[in-house]
């Protein structure tokens, strides 16, 4: 059975192509539009599919989508609405005040420079009038409050015409390709469980979702086996940790779904004991479930970031996702007593929260799904109504996009009229390259499905060079706050990390942080962040042979098994697609050689 899975279309508009439970094409609308997140039908995704996979619409059984219709989607969050008011009304709150004068004492003085902050204690400078409005729509609980249900109504409105505007491009855009039949609707968090334990290759696993909003909910707790997905528990919206995220992020100035990962990174410099029990203490928590008082009024993050420092911010924030969803699962963990943990959804990008979820005891397994956010859904979706029951091996790649051939990436390098060679030992040439200090770009292959690049869009660069964090953001136009990732072959796995058994599969997509041994520490400061971890790409040769063997050769001159793999973008531009893009990126990013396809190319005005 062949069934076209589309994600939402409100962002990171994505199509997935799913036969018998095998996925044969995924890839996010942002690679061919050029728009990072693109939102909209993904028409230019729907065509390279069509065209990847050799089918036409009329070879395809079944569509999905994973949002219900806008009528029953806004029956569900109505409902939870009312709910809220009647919380809201009960939850009795500490006092703010002296709480705030308290943590403001504890706040120390600090001097180490903070790449990207013009100062470590730097706070979110407001005018008087913003800081008068967050310290009432925020603190004061009669206005915050009203602040909250105000904003949670403006929320149900606001997701009332998006469903509906969604709905109509949604059938609009299939019967402009040619679909006249129904659409397969499913729960939203359904489709994040089945795509994370229909890809694990597990028998039987707890499926942990987690996210702003959908059908009703921001998360749940299904226990899966053969193929089957019971829900035990489902965490009703607006308790929503995707949404307390995106209110920090947003309050410390960055873009929301975007710069999540930026949050991650800030926290390890702040103490998360200065304001982290303040904001514990505004969530219920009971076993297996939780409540977060005024979750809509991103007044009172704001009210914070005015006040204090943003890394310690940004700490509480970290500590308490951390702390509220470990516990959460944690009760499940004990009451079904499965020890395999799989997870979706796009708070489960967080790779920091990955770690404590996989330290919780009890847990000896776990999988995070590749393209963990909305963008993965449509595979989901796809997964849960093409399956022919029982248990598949895990997939073993996300590299699920377009592929393009020998004639036109020489025809990309020849339009910018670049030299380049065809070297007969490529994995070798480059490894000697980057072990010499060069920076060099691979494209090669499928391109990969998710956020992250895995090698196939990558730049690559050794780790020895804790430096290169400034200076290739630079070039890069990039600000970030973590280090760049590293790239580690699968066999050397426990030399470089701790606690890595039962998620090295995980480990294969870049979800999870690990503490770092001595010997990474020392051979690799670069991919090292300021706590002590890394999130590494662990690869195996019969996964992707040339990216694997230039670690190797690499490995042979230096006696380390590590590289550093940054995504092959530009700032704020998707991870290329084309050789057209490839060479963009190249030239723009001032990289020293790209190696595409078989061919090298050195840059014809390197930076150094």
């Amino acid at each position: 059975m062949k069934v076209l899975g589309i994600s939402p279309l409100d962002k990171d508009s994505t199509v997935a192509i799913v036969e018998d439970g095998n996925i044969l094409f995924a890839a996010g609308e942002e690679r061919f539009s050029r728009t990072k997140q693109q939102s909209g039908f993904p028409r230019l995704a729907l065509e390279a599919a069509l065209a990847d996979t050799g089918l036409s619409m009329d070879d395809i059984d079944q569509v999905c989508y994973p949002f219900l219709t806008w009528q029953n989607e806004q029956k569900l969050f109505s409902k939870n609405l009312e709910d809220e008011k009647a919380f809201i009304k009960a939850f009795q709150p500490a006092d703010l005040g002296p709480q705030i004068k308290e943590a403001l004492t504890r706040v120390p003085d600090r001097n180490q420079p903070i790449h990207g902050l013009e100062h470590p204690n730097a706070i979110m400078e407001k005018g008087f009038l913003h800081s008068s409005y967050y310290s009432m729509a925020g603190a004061q609980k009669l206005a915050s409050n009203n602040a909250a249900l105000k904003a949670s109504r403006q929320w149900g409105e606001a997701a009332t015409e998006s469903f509906q505007h969604w709905e109509k491009d949604l059938t609009a855009g299939l019967a402009e390709a040619g679909w006249t039949g129904p659409v397969k609707r499913m729960d939203h968090h359904l489709s994040h469980a089945a795509n994370s334990f229909l890809c694990s290759g597990f028998e039987r696993a707890l499926c942990v979702t987690l996210d702003g909003y959908g059908s009703g909910l921001a998360g749940s707790v299904s226990e899966a086996r053969d193929g089957k997905i019971h829900r035990l528990h489902g965490l009703s919206f607006p308790n929503s940790l995707g949404t307390l995220y995106e209110h920090v992020t947003s309050s410390l100035g960055f873009k929301p779904s975007r710069h999540e990962g930026k949050i991650v990174g800030l926290a390890s410099y702040g103490d998360p004991s200065i304001l982290g029990d303040i904001l514990l203490s505004r969530i219920e928590q009971t076993p297996g479930d939780f409540r977060i008082y005024e979750a809509n009024n991103v007044y009172f993050s704001r009210y914070l970031a005015s006040k204090f420092p943003k890394i310690d911010v940004a700490a509480a924030y970290q500590y308490v996702l951390e702390k509220v969803a470990t516990n959460y699962i944690r009760y499940w963990v004990e009451k079904t007593g499965i020890d395999t943990i799989v997870l979706s959804g796009g708070v489960t990008a967080n790779v920091k929260l990955n770690q404590r979820i996989f330290e919780i005891e009890g847990v000896n397994h776990i999988f995070v799904y590749p393209n963990m956010g909305d963008g993965g859904c449509g595979t989901g979706a796809a997964l849960y109504h093409s399956w022919p029951g029982g248990v598949k091996p895990s997939i073993s790649s996300a590299y699920m996009g377009p592929e393009y051939s020998e004639a036109q990436i020489r025809k990309a390098l020849d339009a910018e009229g670049l030299t380049y060679e065809r070297p007969e030992h490529l994995a070798a040439e480059v490894a000697k390259l980057i072990h010499g200090g060069e920076v060099v770009a691979r494209f090669d292959g499928r391109m990969e499905y998710g956020p992250r690049a895995l090698g196939n869009r990558s730049i690559m660069y050794h780790a020895r060079e804790p430096e290169v964090n400034q200076w290739l953001n630079k070039r890069l136009g990039r600000t970030e706050f973590m280090p760049f990732a590293p790239v580690t072959l699968y066999e050397a796995r426990e030399k470089c990390y701790h606690n890595i058994r039962g998620a090295e599969h995980a480990a294969e997509f870049m979800t999870i942080t690990f503490d770092c041994t001595d010997f990474m520490r020392e051979s690799c400061p670069a991919a090292v962040h300021v706590d002590g971890t890394a999130r590494p790409q662990l690869i195996r040769r019969e996964v992707n042979p040339g990216y694997y063997d230039i670690l190797t050769e690499y490995e042979k001159l230096s006696g380390i098994p590590s590289l550093i793999n940054t995504s092959f973008n530009m700032h704020e531009e998707p991870i290329v697609n084309s050789p057209e893009d490839a060479v963009r990126a190249f030239l723009q990013g001032a990289l020293d050689y790209l190696a595409i396809g078989p061919f090298l190319v050195r840059h014809p005005h390197p930076a150094h």
